[in-house]
């Protein structure tokens, strides 16, 4: 077969009126070639063909003024925070009937805020009637203030109206989320005539499912000194864990059920047995969380 094409290669280029010496010296010119006569190349592909455009061509280009480049690019503000919005959250945590030992009980405990996301105005109040009467009603007024993502210190007043006369209380603490989603309140108190108190909170939200929610809290009092007209004993006064099963049948509406565990220690314990009241107290426990 090699042989076949060495004896037909000479006659084909002998037909043409070459010599194998001539066609290999004779250069090809390319520039003369029309590429766009060339089988399966588009107009559109041939324009790639043509030269870059020289160096003097891009030299011609405008140069832009900074008046246009300012135009072209103009300055952009930067990403605004939220805390020049002023919003509010109303929390109605507990409204709840308690099944006492003296009796059954109507209890409360409200949070709210309104403000922006760097200082906002806080709303406390917790208190319980029983019988008809009022046991215990308290409301807070504190200004807080964002010193990281997770906490904020608060500082204001606290006016207790119940039990006994009312008292006063200049109030400071802190409150945020703890680790792994603990909600924390540390509040230290300083009343009329020199009494002092302390009062931490906790609770966490336990997710069973994305609407049933197991929540468990504490709560501990500490007093500075004994105060018999209130019930008050030195040092931890009193305790209160709760353990309370919610459905949020919508986020804003929650109906739960639950159990307290009150109880009373030293002289608040003292108090409380003088009053013909316990000093351990569990309850039953069936209410409603709302917000809005």
């Amino acid at each position: 077969m090699s042989q076949f094409f060495s004896r037909l290669l000479p006659g084909l280029l002998l037909g043409l009126g070459l010599s194998s010496a001539q066609a290999a010296s004779q250069p090809m010119d390319h520039g003369a070639m029309d590429h766009r006569q060339m089988p399966g190349l588009s107009a559109a592909d041939s324009t790639t063909t043509q030269a870059a455009p020289s160096a003097s061509s891009s030299a011609a280009l405008p140069v832009p003024s900074e008046a246009e480049r300012r135009a072209a690019f103009p300055p952009v503000a930067g990403h605004g925070v939220h805390d020049k919005a002023i919003n509010s959250l109303w929390l109605i945590n507990q409204l709840e009937y308690q099944d006492a030992d003296p009796g059954s009980a109507l209890a409360w405990e409200v949070n709210a805020w309104i403000g922006g996301d760097i200082d906002r105005l806080w709303l406390r109040s917790e208190g319980e009637r029983s019988a008809g009467v009022t046991e215990k009603a308290e409301l807070e007024a504190l200004w807080g203030h964002a010193i990281s993502p997770w906490w904020d210190v608060v500082g204001g007043l606290r006016q207790d109206f119940k039990p006994g006369t009312g008292q006063t209380w200049a109030a400071i603490g802190l409150q945020g989320m703890a680790l792994y989603n603990f909600e924390s309140q540390a509040t230290a108190y300083l009343g009329e005539g020199g009494q002092s108190a302390l009062r931490l909170k906790a609770d966490y939200d336990l997710l069973l499912t994305q609407r049933l929610i197991l929540q468990p809290a504490a709560e501990l009092n500490f007093y500075g000194r004994n105060d018999r007209q209130r019930g008050q004993g030195a040092g931890l006064a009193e305790s209160e864990l709760g353990l309370r099963l919610r459905y949020e049948i919508r986020r804003e509406f929650a109906p739960y059920i639950g159990v307290t565990w009150n109880r009373s220690y030293g002289r608040s314990a003292d108090y409380a047995r003088e009053a013909d009241e316990p000093s351990n107290d569990p309850r039953l426990v069936l209410g409603v969380r709302l917000w809005f």
